[in-house]
């Protein structure tokens, strides 16, 4: 109810899914995005992968930690897409929400953290 009224979110990987309205292999959480993502996407544990990104508002590119992450079919149209990987969305905004596919912290990258304050502060 918080995050409707206008609380900052920011969801990581399996946040994305939680903040997501459509699940493609399992059931939406809080449905507060206008996204529909895919779980584990990239893949199994095994599969796991770090990626320098570009993301629009950040001067450099953001190290990602992907693990079983997961990635987005479709947007709304109210969703700004941030940041791609290989053509797929991983970095997105909706008003006072923000989510990535990846783990920015694993690494000690703080960019993307600091961005998100900036958006909402």
């Amino acid at each position: 109810d918080r995050a409707r009224e206008g609380m900052p979110l920011f969801g990581t990987c399996a946040g994305m899914i939680v903040l997501a309205e459509r699940v493609l292999d399992g059931e939406p959480l809080l449905s507060l995005m206008d996204v529909t993502v895919r779980r584990n996407a990239y893949g199994r544990q095994v599969d796991s992968f770090e990626a320098d990104v570009d993301v629009d508002g950040i001067d450099h590119p953001v190290r990602g930690v992907f693990i079983r992450a997961p990635w987005i079919e479709d947007v709304g149209p109210g969703v700004e897409v941030l940041s791609e990987h290989e053509g797929r969305p991983i970095v997105l905004r909706q008003a006072n929400l923000m989510a990535a596919s990846f783990h920015p912290e694993l690494v000690g990258e703080t960019a993307l953290h600091r961005y998100f304050l900036s958006l909402v502060g």
